[in-house]
């Protein structure tokens, strides 16, 4: 309300106020700014949120792959004129209680957003730092001393530091960083995709860096793209929450703009000239050593170039349009290249992209057989998938995150950097609106818009990759050839100054920095009480349910755990196969699949089913096992959304092998393609097995074992004994004997939700089945909550033979960057000595002391209790 006493024309702290709209859909009031001096944009939304969001974004335009927009986020962060002390961004993160901190390099432009709940932290963060919790004072004064530069980015370096007669390679974070990142095939694909498809400007090049060009990069370079790029006149700035429009604008007045005058930033991304006839192309990767077939390792892809973003009407036409092509078992895509098995899932690169100027739409497969060259039909929508798609756009609306503002800025980011109207963009119901008004009046508007973007556009990339043997030693050739370059007319005194380089480097990040010029919390600042959220415990049907009541913005949400303890120990490696597939549309219970998909499309926000391990807070051997059944609905929906789980405890059908097959290949496929991008957590899971039975059950739901397992299903040529299985998984799992419930919903709604809660139970009651557990003298009951004096508990397993010991394993994966972790068995959440593993203390500070003192051999991640 108070947003909303804001005028068109109103000059606060050196702005002036250029639009105030209320967007009630998001229930939150947009206030757009300039600013007069610089030029600076602002946009803040006002809401009832505690979680306060700042961001600053720059639109940065590189020419070169030398990565010089990702190398110069990096460095910022390393130091700035008010806090000269290295790295004050990790130095930081335990001195304040942010909810997100972090940076981000898009193809055209460095996002810097930090969150939090604490009115001082935020205005300490906002004058101080900048990536992750983004300091005014680092992106407009950044140090970017040259030995930040070697560190961050590039440099030459003798292999061991000390030893001058040892050889000379390249280091660098983000040139480690970067050949991590094009060791996932999927990443380079898209990559190459992008780069193709919009070949004339900056969308041609690697703006994260290519390894191979980066070396190119000099510390001039550097510091003249932030001259360039990171001044006020090409700046966006977004703010959100409860605190006060007026603090914001004055801090951000004085700390930074009120230092610069305007300039006319050289930024803008032109448009691409549209081609007169389709092309083709192809690349090369890397063999999957864990592909599903190792015979089908090729991805085939077609791209077309779309509207400008900026167009927000047109994009949401396209994005829905998209959807209608890819989204469910009927869509014409998947019909085509999905069900015939012609390859094991979608390309991830496949979907609507408006992440770039001009949007692009891709269609294609990943793990192809070489001479398999399908080709795939255009689309003629159908009225049900529309409607369920359009129901998903609004209960996106609905449903409120924590992280509610980092979405935002996130939606918003790229149309505003192209100079689009983030506030039309919010309007997400009027797009809606105009969308059903539309076909209204012309019944083929979807078909108009497939013959235009679709069947007459010239402007089609035809991409195509293929597994090459030798594609890792070309690289380390390629690498070897660069080096040599750089190498060769290197004097004897150029290689004395690189010594001496590699020893003030290795001494400046082991010397221990004065922090003391860094804001940080005092415990005054801090809330000494927690917010008390009351619950009510009760029961239905002999389920224990947990209600709360909550403003939930006319959604409900509903959540059971069901736990594992009567399952054969030789089923529960199937555990998270049956997860994957009971609730998706291709699932086998007694609908159609395709209308199985148009009722959770068209009733239900979310729907999923995940393995579930919790350890006990007292005792590290103690663990609870499970599954967690979650899913969330429009209240006008609830009745819809418990009848589909009924029908998914009461009628499966594991019954169709052909369907199983599909599903297996896209989890194995995906299995496959995560290892690269998520390494460190496999490590980290990994590392931990042999310390306790909750890591180790771990493990086999969601480590190298599971990945392991389901490469060995999808291998298999007949999956009858797998079908057999899931019948009795299910019996098992789908028990109302071992399940307890959960149901979050609005006070006014939470009768009604009772009562669906009650009925849902009785409907499934013939499931209810007390089967004795698989080790019964090892379980043990603990009370849901001991001070309710409630008879509601929950069994926990015990592994009285269970050992903890270390236990080194190596995994040869063909990547160009290794992902190393080592775990020590920790204590409890109850015992006293917790706070000092947790990680904002024990945890962090080992993060940040590997990072200081190992950051020149690669990529570090972070450390912590878990």
């Amino acid at each position: 309300e108070r947003a909303l006493q804001y005028t068109v024309g109103q000059k606060i702290q050196g702005f002036t106020v250029k639009q105030v709209t209320a967007v009630p859909d998001l229930f939150l009031t947009a206030v757009k700014l300039s600013h007069d001096a610089t030029g600076a944009q602002y946009l803040h939304a006002a809401r009832d949120d505690s979680n306060n969001l700042f961001s600053v974004q720059f639109r940065t335009t590189p020419m070169d792959s030398t990565g010089v927009p990702h190398i110069l986020e990096h460095t910022v962060l390393c130091g700035s004129q008010r806090f000269p002390c290295r790295d004050p961004f990790f130095k930081m993160l335990n001195r304040s209680l942010s909810t997100f901190m972090n940076a981000f390099t898009a193809s055209d432009y460095t996002m810097y957003p930090f969150s939090t709940q604490n009115a001082k932290d935020f205005q300490n963060l906002l004058s101080t730092v900048i990536f992750f919790f983004f300091y005014l004072d680092a992106v407009f004064f950044p140090c970017l001393r040259e030995l930040d530069f070697w560190q961050e980015g590039w440099r030459l370096e003798h292999e061991t530091p000390t030893d001058p007669s040892s050889r000379l390679v390249f280091k660098g974070v983000v040139f480690n960083e970067m050949k991590g990142v094009f060791s996932d095939n999927e990443r380079l694909y898209a990559q190459h995709l992008q780069n193709k498809l919009l070949p004339d400007h900056t969308y041609s090049v690697v703006s994260g860096g290519e390894p191979l060009a980066i070396p190119d990069l000099t510390w001039e370079q550097l510091k003249h793209f932030h001259a360039t790029h990171y001044h006020p006149s090409n700046a966006r700035f977004f703010t959100y929450g409860d605190l006060p429009l007026e603090q914001h604008l004055q801090q951000i007045e004085e700390e930074a703009l009120s230092k610069f005058e305007r300039t006319e930033p050289n930024t803008a991304v032109p448009p691409q000239t549209h081609w007169d006839k389709p092309r083709l192309d192809h690349v090369t990767c890397r063999p999957d050593a864990l592909a599903p077939d190792p015979m089908k390792q090729n991805t085939l892809c077609m791209s077309y170039l779309l509207g400008d973003i900026t167009d927000t009407f047109e994009a949401f036409i396209l994005s829905l349009l998209s959807s209608l092509m890819i989204s469910g078992p009927n869509s014409p895509f998947y019909k085509a290249l999905i069900e015939p098995e012609i390859g094991s899932d979608f390309s991830s690169s496949v979907g609507f992209d408006g992440s770039t100027r001009q949007a692009s739409f891709t269609i294609g497969l990943q793990g192809m057989a070489e001479d398999d060259t399908e080709t795939v039909k255009h689309i003629i929508a159908q009225k049900e998938q529309i409607e369920a798609l359009l129901h998903k756009i609004e209960i996106q609306m609905k449903h409120q995150s924590t992280s509610f503002g980092l979405a935002l800025a996130s939606y918003i980011a790229s149309c505003w950097n192209h100079d689009g109207d983030p506030v039309q963009l919010l309007k997400i119901s009027q797009n809606v609106s105009r969308f059903r008004q539309c076909l209204k009046e012309n019944p083929r508007y979807l078909q108009d818009k497939v013959q235009h973007y679709f069947k007459d556009n010239t402007h089609r990339l035809t991409l195509t990759m293929s597994p090459d043997e030798s594609f890792l030693e070309k690289q380390a050739e390629a690498e070897e050839q660069k080096l040599h370059q750089k190498i060769q007319n290197l004097s004897d005194a150029d290689h004395k100054d690189i010594y001496e380089k590699g020893l003030q480097l290795l001494a400046a990040q082991s010397t221990a920095q004065d922090a003391s010029c860094l804001p940080a919390l005092k415990v005054s600042d801090i809330e000494p009480i927690i917010p008390y959220t009351p619950v009510q415990l009760g029961t239905a049907g002999g389920v224990p349910v947990q209600y709360c009541e909550q403003p939930t913005n006319g959604m409900v949400y509903f959540r059971a755990m069901c736990n594992l303890n009567s399952l054969p120990e030789d089923l529960k490696i199937y555990v998270p196969l049956i997860c994957s597939v009971i609730t998706k549309y291709e699932t086998f219970v007694v609908y159609h699949c395709y209308i199985l998909y148009v009722c959770v499309y068209i009733y239900i926000y979310m729907m999923s089913v995940s393995p579930q391990i919790i350890p006990d807070t007292d005792d590290l051997d103690l663990y609870e096992q499970g599954i967690i059944l979650s899913s969330s609905c429009l209240e006008r929906n609830l009745p819809d959304m418990f009848q589909l789980w009924s029908d998914i405890f009461n009628s499966p059908r594991f019954d169709d092998e052909q369907r199983l097959r599909v599903l297996v290949m896209m989890s194995a496929q995906e299995l496959s393609n995560g290892i690269s991008y998520s390494g460190h957590m496999y490590a980290m899971t990994r590392a931990a097995r042999s310390l306790t039975p909750t890591a180790d059950l771990q493990e086999a739901f969601s480590g190298m074992d599971q990945v392991k397992f389901m490469k060995r299903i999808a291998e298999m040529t007949d999956l009858t004994s797998v079908l057999r299985k899931l019948p009795r998984i299910k019996r098992h799992l789908l028990n109302p004997e071992n399940m307890r419930c959960a149901v979050n919903a609005t006070p006014q709604k939470m009768s009604e939700a009772a009562g669906e809660v009650e009925r849902f139970i009785g409907n499934i009651a013939a499931n209810r089945k007390e089967r004795k557990p698989v080790r019964p003298t090892v379980v043990e009951v603990r009370p849901l909550d001991p001070q309710a004096g409630s008879s509601a508990s929950r069994k926990l397993i015990s592994e009285p033979h269970f050992k903890p010991c270390q236990m080194k394993t190596y995994f040869q994966l063909p990547f160009n960057v290794n992902f190393v972790s080592e775990c020590v068995r920790a204590v409890p959440f109850t015992h006293a000595d917790y706070a000092r593993y947790n990680k904002h203390t024990l945890g962090k500070q080992c993060s940040l002391c590997s990072f200081s003192l190992q950051v020149y051999t690669g990529k570090v991640y972070p450390a912590g209790h878990r």
